[in-house]
Protein backbone atom coordinates (compact mmCIF):
# COMPACT_ATOMS: atom_id res chain seq x y z
CA UNK A 1 0.00 0.00 0.00
CA UNK A 2 1.23 3.50 -0.81
CA UNK A 3 2.65 5.17 2.28
CA UNK A 4 0.83 8.42 1.67
CA UNK A 5 -2.62 6.84 1.73
CA UNK A 6 -4.55 8.10 4.75
CA UNK A 7 -6.83 5.49 6.27
CA UNK A 8 -9.30 6.42 9.01
CA UNK A 9 -11.22 3.61 10.72
CA UNK A 10 -14.36 3.24 12.80
CA UNK A 11 -16.46 0.71 14.67
CA UNK A 12 -20.15 0.69 15.56
CA UNK A 13 -21.38 -0.83 18.80
CA UNK A 14 -25.11 -1.58 18.76
CA UNK A 15 -26.32 -1.91 22.34
CA UNK A 16 -29.65 -3.40 23.37
CA UNK A 17 -31.35 -6.59 24.47
CA UNK A 18 -34.28 -5.73 22.20
CA UNK A 19 -32.02 -5.93 19.14
CA UNK A 20 -30.55 -9.27 20.16
CA UNK A 21 -33.98 -10.74 20.90
CA UNK A 22 -35.27 -9.78 17.48
CA UNK A 23 -38.02 -7.59 18.90
CA UNK A 24 -36.45 -4.48 17.36
CA UNK A 25 -34.73 -4.42 13.98
CA UNK A 26 -31.50 -2.48 13.71
CA UNK A 27 -31.70 0.25 11.08
CA UNK A 28 -28.68 2.25 12.17
CA UNK A 29 -25.63 0.20 11.24
CA UNK A 30 -26.19 0.47 7.49
CA UNK A 31 -26.93 4.18 7.73
CA UNK A 32 -23.76 4.87 9.67
CA UNK A 33 -21.72 2.67 7.33
CA UNK A 34 -22.91 4.61 4.27
CA UNK A 35 -22.42 7.98 5.94
CA UNK A 36 -18.92 7.14 7.13
CA UNK A 37 -17.86 5.76 3.77
CA UNK A 38 -19.04 8.96 2.09
CA UNK A 39 -16.62 11.04 4.17
CA UNK A 40 -13.63 8.72 3.85
CA UNK A 41 -13.97 6.72 7.07
CA UNK A 42 -13.87 2.94 6.85
CA UNK A 43 -16.29 1.06 9.07
CA UNK A 44 -14.15 -1.93 9.99
CA UNK A 45 -16.29 -3.56 12.67
CA UNK A 46 -19.91 -3.69 13.77
CA UNK A 47 -20.81 -5.43 17.02
CA UNK A 48 -24.12 -6.20 18.76
CA UNK A 49 -24.07 -6.51 22.55
CA UNK A 50 -26.62 -6.67 25.41
CA UNK A 51 -27.46 -4.11 28.08
CA UNK A 52 -24.81 -5.49 30.44
CA UNK A 53 -22.41 -3.02 32.04
CA UNK A 54 -19.32 -5.22 32.03
CA UNK A 55 -19.86 -6.13 28.38
CA UNK A 56 -20.32 -2.50 27.34
CA UNK A 57 -17.25 -1.35 29.29
CA UNK A 58 -15.06 -4.08 27.80
CA UNK A 59 -16.28 -3.49 24.25
CA UNK A 60 -15.90 0.29 24.41
CA UNK A 61 -12.36 0.03 25.77
CA UNK A 62 -11.35 -2.57 23.20
CA UNK A 63 -12.79 -0.72 20.21
CA UNK A 64 -11.65 2.79 21.12
CA UNK A 65 -8.08 1.49 21.35
CA UNK A 66 -8.27 -0.22 17.93
CA UNK A 67 -10.09 2.37 15.80
CA UNK A 68 -10.04 6.11 15.18
CA UNK A 69 -13.74 6.46 15.97
CA UNK A 70 -16.34 4.42 17.84
CA UNK A 71 -20.09 4.99 17.60
CA UNK A 72 -22.52 3.43 20.05
CA UNK A 73 -26.28 3.27 19.50
CA UNK A 74 -28.93 2.59 22.10
CA UNK A 75 -29.29 2.64 25.85
CA UNK A 76 -29.47 6.39 26.59
CA UNK A 77 -33.20 6.67 27.30
CA UNK A 78 -35.02 7.21 30.64
CA UNK A 79 -35.59 3.63 31.85
CA UNK A 80 -33.66 1.41 34.23
CA UNK A 81 -32.11 -0.64 31.42
CA UNK A 82 -30.65 2.43 29.71
CA UNK A 83 -27.15 2.05 31.11
CA UNK A 84 -24.96 3.11 28.21
CA UNK A 85 -24.00 6.53 29.60
CA UNK A 86 -22.96 5.10 32.97
CA UNK A 87 -21.10 2.24 31.30
CA UNK A 88 -19.17 4.54 28.96
CA UNK A 89 -18.28 6.74 31.93
CA UNK A 90 -16.91 3.68 33.72
CA UNK A 91 -14.93 2.69 30.60
CA UNK A 92 -13.20 6.07 30.68
CA UNK A 93 -12.80 6.13 34.47
CA UNK A 94 -14.94 9.29 34.55
CA UNK A 95 -17.70 10.38 36.91
CA UNK A 96 -21.27 10.30 35.61
CA UNK A 97 -22.58 13.83 36.18
CA UNK A 98 -25.69 15.87 35.51
CA UNK A 99 -24.64 17.88 32.47
CA UNK A 100 -25.89 21.43 33.05
CA UNK A 101 -26.61 22.18 29.39
CA UNK A 102 -28.45 18.87 28.91
CA UNK A 103 -30.48 19.54 32.07
CA UNK A 104 -31.43 22.98 30.78
CA UNK A 105 -32.47 21.60 27.41
CA UNK A 106 -34.72 18.97 28.99
CA UNK A 107 -36.20 21.50 31.41
CA UNK A 108 -37.07 23.83 28.55
CA UNK A 109 -38.54 20.97 26.53
CA UNK A 110 -40.64 19.24 29.19
CA UNK A 111 -41.20 22.09 31.63
CA UNK A 112 -39.88 21.93 35.19
CA UNK A 113 -43.16 20.47 36.46
CA UNK A 114 -42.92 17.54 34.03
CA UNK A 115 -39.22 16.82 34.39
CA UNK A 116 -39.37 13.50 36.20
CA UNK A 117 -36.39 11.72 37.72
CA UNK A 118 -36.56 9.23 34.85
CA UNK A 119 -36.36 11.96 32.23
CA UNK A 120 -33.50 13.61 34.07
CA UNK A 121 -31.52 10.39 33.61
CA UNK A 122 -31.11 11.47 29.99
CA UNK A 123 -29.19 14.59 31.09
CA UNK A 124 -26.36 12.57 32.65
CA UNK A 125 -23.04 12.21 30.82
CA UNK A 126 -19.47 11.33 31.74
CA UNK A 127 -17.66 14.33 33.17
CA UNK A 128 -15.86 16.18 30.38
CA UNK A 129 -18.16 14.92 27.61
CA UNK A 130 -19.30 17.13 24.73
CA UNK A 131 -22.98 17.03 23.82
CA UNK A 132 -24.34 15.79 20.50
CA UNK A 133 -27.41 17.70 19.39
CA UNK A 134 -30.75 15.87 19.13
CA UNK A 135 -33.01 17.88 16.80
CA UNK A 136 -35.81 15.33 17.06
CA UNK A 137 -36.54 14.84 20.76
CA UNK A 138 -34.02 17.17 22.49
CA UNK A 139 -32.33 14.63 24.82
CA UNK A 140 -28.72 14.78 23.61
CA UNK A 141 -26.09 12.19 22.91
CA UNK A 142 -22.49 12.87 23.81
CA UNK A 143 -18.87 12.46 22.77
CA UNK A 144 -16.01 11.55 25.07
CA UNK A 145 -12.61 10.93 23.56
CA UNK A 146 -13.10 9.17 20.25
CA UNK A 147 -16.42 7.62 21.32
CA UNK A 148 -19.73 9.04 20.10
CA UNK A 149 -22.80 7.88 22.02
CA UNK A 150 -26.02 8.03 19.98
CA UNK A 151 -29.65 7.15 20.58
CA UNK A 152 -31.04 3.84 19.37
CA UNK A 153 -34.27 5.13 17.77
CA UNK A 154 -33.32 5.26 14.08
CA UNK A 155 -34.73 8.70 13.30
CA UNK A 156 -32.93 10.21 16.30
CA UNK A 157 -29.69 8.27 15.80
CA UNK A 158 -29.48 9.30 12.17
CA UNK A 159 -30.24 12.95 12.92
CA UNK A 160 -27.54 12.97 15.61
CA UNK A 161 -25.03 11.44 13.21
CA UNK A 162 -25.85 13.90 10.43
CA UNK A 163 -25.27 16.75 12.87
CA UNK A 164 -21.91 15.52 14.16
CA UNK A 165 -20.30 14.53 10.86
CA UNK A 166 -18.55 17.88 10.69
CA UNK A 167 -16.46 16.88 13.73
CA UNK A 168 -14.97 13.90 11.95
CA UNK A 169 -11.72 13.84 10.00
CA UNK A 170 -11.94 11.47 7.07
CA UNK A 171 -9.19 9.78 5.11
CA UNK A 172 -8.82 9.06 1.43
CA UNK A 173 -12.19 8.08 -0.05
CA UNK A 174 -12.76 4.41 -0.80
CA UNK A 175 -13.42 3.89 -4.52
CA UNK A 176 -14.96 0.80 -6.05
CA UNK A 177 -15.71 -0.95 -9.31
CA UNK A 178 -17.90 -4.00 -9.89
CA UNK A 179 -17.41 -6.73 -12.47
CA UNK A 180 -19.91 -9.60 -12.68
CA UNK A 181 -20.29 -12.88 -14.51
CA UNK A 182 -22.49 -15.95 -14.71
CA UNK A 183 -19.77 -18.11 -13.23
CA UNK A 184 -19.61 -20.18 -10.06
CA UNK A 185 -17.52 -18.94 -7.16
CA UNK A 186 -15.90 -22.36 -6.92
CA UNK A 187 -14.78 -22.09 -10.54
CA UNK A 188 -13.15 -18.67 -10.18
CA UNK A 189 -11.96 -18.93 -6.57
CA UNK A 190 -8.32 -19.86 -7.34
CA UNK A 191 -7.81 -17.14 -9.95
CA UNK A 192 -9.62 -14.60 -7.77
CA UNK A 193 -7.28 -15.39 -4.90
CA UNK A 194 -4.25 -14.93 -7.16
CA UNK A 195 -5.68 -11.59 -8.35
CA UNK A 196 -6.00 -10.48 -4.72
CA UNK A 197 -2.40 -11.55 -4.08
CA UNK A 198 -1.23 -9.41 -7.00
CA UNK A 199 -3.07 -6.38 -5.62
CA UNK A 200 -2.67 -6.45 -1.82
CA UNK A 201 -3.64 -2.77 -1.51
CA UNK A 202 -7.10 -3.58 -2.84
CA UNK A 203 -10.01 -5.42 -1.28
CA UNK A 204 -11.73 -7.83 -3.65
CA UNK A 205 -15.06 -9.26 -2.52
CA UNK A 206 -17.20 -11.96 -4.15
CA UNK A 207 -21.01 -11.84 -3.86
CA UNK A 208 -23.03 -14.69 -5.41
CA UNK A 209 -26.45 -14.19 -6.97
CA UNK A 210 -29.19 -16.11 -8.78
CA UNK A 211 -30.77 -14.18 -11.66
CA UNK A 212 -32.60 -15.10 -14.83
CA UNK A 213 -32.51 -18.69 -13.69
CA UNK A 214 -28.72 -18.77 -13.51
CA UNK A 215 -26.07 -18.62 -10.79
CA UNK A 216 -23.33 -16.05 -10.92
CA UNK A 217 -21.33 -13.64 -8.82
CA UNK A 218 -20.47 -9.96 -8.61
CA UNK A 219 -16.88 -9.09 -7.76
CA UNK A 220 -16.38 -5.73 -6.07
CA UNK A 221 -12.91 -4.19 -6.16
CA UNK A 222 -12.32 -1.51 -3.52
CA UNK A 223 -9.36 0.75 -2.83
CA UNK A 224 -8.06 4.29 -2.88
CA UNK A 225 -6.13 4.20 -6.19
CA UNK A 226 -8.45 4.33 -9.21
CA UNK A 227 -5.69 3.32 -11.63
CA UNK A 228 -4.93 0.14 -9.70
CA UNK A 229 -8.65 -0.64 -9.36
CA UNK A 230 -9.02 -0.32 -13.13
CA UNK A 231 -5.97 -2.53 -13.72
CA UNK A 232 -7.39 -5.24 -11.46
CA UNK A 233 -10.78 -4.95 -13.20
CA UNK A 234 -9.11 -5.43 -16.59
CA UNK A 235 -7.39 -8.55 -15.29
CA UNK A 236 -10.68 -9.79 -13.85
CA UNK A 237 -12.41 -9.35 -17.22
CA UNK A 238 -9.72 -11.58 -18.71
CA UNK A 239 -10.08 -14.20 -15.96
CA UNK A 240 -13.83 -14.46 -16.42
CA UNK A 241 -13.47 -14.66 -20.21
CA UNK A 242 -10.79 -17.36 -19.99
CA UNK A 243 -13.10 -19.42 -17.78
CA UNK A 244 -15.74 -19.44 -20.49
CA UNK A 245 -18.11 -16.70 -19.30
CA UNK A 246 -18.83 -13.18 -20.46
CA UNK A 247 -17.63 -10.45 -18.08
CA UNK A 248 -20.29 -7.86 -17.23
CA UNK A 249 -19.32 -4.37 -16.14
CA UNK A 250 -21.33 -3.54 -13.01
CA UNK A 251 -24.28 -5.59 -11.80
CA UNK A 252 -26.14 -7.79 -14.30
CA UNK A 253 -29.68 -6.91 -15.26
CA UNK A 254 -32.36 -8.35 -12.99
Amino acid sequence: MMSDVKIVTAAVLVIGNEILSGRTKDLNLGYLASGLTAIGIRLVEGRFIPDVEATIVAAVNELRAKYDYVFTTGGIGPTHDDITAASVAKAFGAKLILHPVAARLLTQHYGAENLTEARMRMAHTPEGATLIDNPVSVAPGFQIGNVFVLAGVPRICQAMFDGLKGRLQGGDPVLSRTVSGYIGEGVIAKDLGLLQDRHPALEIGSYPFFRQGKFGASFVIRGTDQAEIDQAATELHGIIHNLGADPIEGEPAV
